[in-house]
């Protein structure tokens, strides 16, 4: 499985959000509503997620093992760098409880965020 394309549509002044990422495998399946996350610590990819009925944040999409997390987090972040001409620091190790509460902040700032204009899967050429 490649990474075929990558579209970033960038926020600014929203928390801790720095952008959102569509991400294309293989030419054939598309992921959208990636959050691209900046803290202390270095920048990390919030997968795409929903609220369940107990309001946590469960992801509907990711990947299965570090190698492909890699692979996608490497294609975003240069694609980020290319689009707004800024490169993010990566995080240098997990820290779950760290990203879970990024994470979170970062879903609760998006309520404010204008995302009428990101991509639809059509608009996107797909």
């Amino acid at each position: 499985m490649q990474v075929t394309e990558v579209k970033i549509t960038p926020v600014n002044n929203v928390s801790k959000l720095k952008g959102f990422a569509s991400v294309v495998f293989d030419n054939c399946f598309i992921v959208t509503d990636i959050k691209i996350i900046q803290t202390p610590n270095g920048a990390f990819l919030s997968m795409p997620s929903k609220k369940s009925r107990n309001g946590k944040f469960r992801d509907v999409a990711h990947p299965l093992n570090m190698d492909t997390r890699l692979m996608i987090e490497n294609k975003v972040f240069e694609e980020f760098e290319k689009v707004t001409g800024e490169k993010l620091e990566r995080r240098k190790a997990v820290d779950s409880t760290e990203e879970q509460k990024a994470t979170e902040e970062v879903e609760q700032a998006e309520e404010k965020v204008d995302t009428s204009d990101l991509l639809t899967a059509k608009e996107f050429g797909y």
